[in-house]
């Protein structure tokens, strides 16, 4: 699992990291939000009851997902921004015996220069900022934190493989 604040670099270390392991697939949780084209309820800083179901039913998807391609014998590598007590939940979601969470902790700044270089638009109503912010304050410290933001992408996949024994969850 890899998680992180908007902008922090999830999706681009997540496929370097794929692309690194023999037999591996990328779970980007974002595809499940974007399968709803009617009635999608999105985050904001006070979520809906059905924003706050659409995205339990979003981890919910990833978590089933993930584990059935590692039935299969693939390393599953799920990817989306999994904030506050919802990581710890995310992580007893996922039933597969080797559990590894990275968590990208890049600083501020680093975050708003990677959210202005962005072409793909995130959170409408959450900046990368306001997301980093509840990462740190409310995210359970499990997993490997990484400060990625002196890193290049290929930088970060090495540290990450480097440091597994610290992600095991």
């Amino acid at each position: 699992m890899i998680t992180g604040a908007m902008a922090a670099g999830k999706s681009t270390v997540a496929d370097l990291l794929a692309m690194r392991l023999p037999k591996s697939v990328h779970i980007h949780g974002e595809t499940f939000r974007r399968m709803v084209l009617n009635g999608r309820a999105d985050m904001t800083p006070n979520p809906s009851p059905d924003a706050m179901a659409q995205l339990n039913m979003r981890y919910d998807l990833a978590a089933m997902t993930a584990d059935r391609f590692s039935e299969e014998g693939f390393d599953a590598i799920v990817q989306d921004v999994i904030l506050g007590k919802d990581l710890a939940d995310f992580v007893k979601r996922i039933d597969s015996p080797e559990r590894y969470l990275v968590v990208l902790s890049p600083s501020l700044s680093a975050l708003e220069w990677q959210e202005e270089q962005r072409a793909k638009a995130g959170y409408v109503h959450l900046s990368a900022g306001a997301l980093d912010e509840v990462l740190r304050r409310e995210n359970a410290k499990i997993g490997y934190w990484l400060d990625c933001s002196s890193q290049t992408p290929e930088e970060t996949v090495e540290d990450i493989l480097a440091n597994l024994d610290k992600a095991a969850v």
